[in-house]
């Protein structure tokens, strides 16, 4: 039997949003064939760490080189040296980049490396650093691939990033559509409980700033008593949002469970999804809502209009914000037909173009690509 393929995941974080939920479901994917190893540049947090399934090999690396810091030879030098371990790097997002500068100045002897973007944080939801664009033009050449979910991505890549087409890859999330067609649990979300006439938006999303969840909760503030929300996930903003819950006196409406698994037990008691993001790209959360049949609220951004089906895209409010977010809600409020008739045609478009098993077997070919091992993954 041939021995596993080693592989080390650098993260930005292991908080469990869009790219940490696809890392782990190949991580369950590839089962035996791989053992991992997980950084993650803030080190406290971990959460996505409990959706790896049983049986998966891995570990969450103890005292690793430091990922992020100020540019530092030395520390690229350590970085490179503890990356030569391994069979296959992976690396997510500007938080990991490092990871591949290491690689770009201490290449010797570096296994293949395959980078990840899928997104940006609040600090550059609004526009691209100058800096950082310099730093992933001069970076990103030492990576054996660089990956994105979005058309959007895909040309900041190939244009800001001056990146050659022939090592960019778009590969668009999927999930297990099928699954979300099933009956949901009324017992998955602990504590919660619909009532007669209640309209439930719900989301799930990291709890980090650039979500701007607060603004989701103020919104929902703006509608009537029988809408609540349900907003699964944890992370470093909770307590902002604990705040615009209490500031607007709806502890009896929005619900907070913290990390919930297997979201195709509970997307299902939705009626609506909703996002409050200020930058997104191919977002997971909008997959796993259209799969289950719910219409979609959320902003622009990324590649979400292009996502959602041809009868949801006018339902998409054309700017950010609290009152945009609460007028593009009303109609699915109001109106159960409506929310019936834009959900169906939206799952019939998550079944046929974002179902995983595309998605998983690009991957998969790339990464053996790589690394010159075909059938290592299998």
């Amino acid at each position: 039997m041939p021995q596993p393929v080693s592989i080390l995941h650098l993260h930005s974080s292991f908080s469990l949003g869009g790219k940490e939920a696809r890392a782990v479901r190949l991580m369950n994917l590839m089962g035996k064939a791989a053992r991992h190893t997980i950084v993650s540049g803030v080190a406290d947090q971990l959460g996505a760490e409990k959706a790896i399934a049983k049986g998966v090999d891995y570990e969450i690396a103890v005292n690793p080189p430091p990922l992020t810091g100020k540019p530092s030879v030395a520390r690229y030098e350590a970085l490179a040296k503890y990356m030569r371990r391994f069979d296959l790097v992976l690396t997510y997002n500007w938080g990991a980049i490092d990871g591949v500068m290491s690689r770009r100045v201490f290449g010797k002897g570096a296994p293949p490396l395959v980078h990840h973007e899928d997104g940006f944080n609040a600090d550059e939801a609004g526009g691209l650093k100058r800096e950082r664009n310099l730093y992933r033009r001069i970076a990103l050449p030492a990576a054996n691939a660089l990956v994105v979910p979005s058309q959007v991505l895909e040309e900041i890549a190939l244009g800001t990033w001056k990146q050659p087409r022939a090592r960019v890859h778009r590969i668009v999330n999927g999930i297990p559509t099928m699954q979300y067609a099933e009956a949901a649990d009324a017992r998955a979300i602990p504590g919660f409980k619909r009532k007669p006439g209640d309209v439930v938006v719900g989301t799930i999303a990291g709890m980090r700033e650039v979500k701007d969840l607060p603004s989701l909760v103020n919104a929902v503030a703006g509608l009537p008593d029988r809408v609540k929300l349900v907003i699964v996930g944890e992370g470093p903003d909770r307590d902002r949002i604990e705040d615009a819950v209490e500031r607007m006196g709806l502890e009896d409406r929005v619900f907070l469970p913290g990390f919930l698994p297997e979201p195709h037990r509970y997307v299902g008691l939705f009626d609506i999804l909703a996002l409050s993001s200020r930058s997104e790209q191919f977002p997971i959360a909008i997959v796993e809502g259209m799969a289950a049949g719910l219409p979609i609220v959320a902003p622009r951004v990324g590649d979400i209009a292009r996502m959602v089906s041809e009868v949801n895209e006018p339902y998409l409010p054309p700017h950010q914000g609290v009152v945009w977010l609460r007028d593009a809600l009303q109609p699915f409020v109001a109106d159960e037909g409506l929310r019936r008739t834009v959900g169906a045609m939206n799952q019939v478009k998550a079944r046929m173009q974002f179902d995983e098993g595309q998605m998983v077997a690009r991957y998969r070919a790339l990464y053996e690509g790589v690394m010159a091992r075909p059938g290592a993954l299998a």
